[in-house]
């Protein structure tokens, strides 16, 4: 028997043909552990397709029963390697979409002051990359030092 709110619970219950993707099993299978009562379900339906959801710690307690504890945690090792390696795949496409947007963001700057040196970008994004820098200018004071100027270069950002 299922214990109270268990069937509400996040990842508690699975359907049919997840089951069948993480564990193996056939929907045959569920169908017989639910006729003998070890299963408890219920039916849904998406978009008029019928499914049966049953509840997953009953339904790895019936895999280790029927088909053995290894044969379970050999199948619960390989769900988790599927997902881990799905999320390194995930990591690394996404690494090389922020690389090249950093590419795109340093190939927008333009050499500004009359030292010739790079501008530094503090903003996000291609508008920021392009209108607000901080750039090198040549002081004029009796110190002889340099200084920093800062503004919009197109005046758009009001600074």
């Amino acid at each position: 028997m299922a214990e109270y709110g268990e069937w509400n619970r996040k990842g508690a219950t699975l359907s049919d043909v997840t089951a069948k993707a993480e564990y193996g099993v056939s929907r045959d299978f569920i169908v017989k552990g639910i006729q003998t009562g070890k299963l408890e379900y219920r039916e849904g339906s998406i978009w008029g397709n019928p499914y049966l959801r049953v509840l997953r710690s009953q339904l790895e307690k019936y895999i280790a029963e029927e088909l053995g504890e290894d044969y379970l945690l050999r199948l619960k090792n390989q769900t988790e390697l599927r997902r881990v390696k799905k999320e390194i795949s995930d990591l690394k496409q996404r690494l090389e979409g922020l690389q090249q947007r950093k590419n795109e963001g340093m190939t927008n700057h333009r050499t500004i002051g009359s030292s010739g040196r790079q501008p530094l970008s503090l903003g996000v994004g291609r508008q920021a990359a392009k209108c607000y820098t901080i750039f090198h200018v040549e002081s004029g004071s009796p110190q002889g030092r340099n200084r920093l100027a800062q503004g919009c270069l197109r005046n758009r950002c009001g600074t």
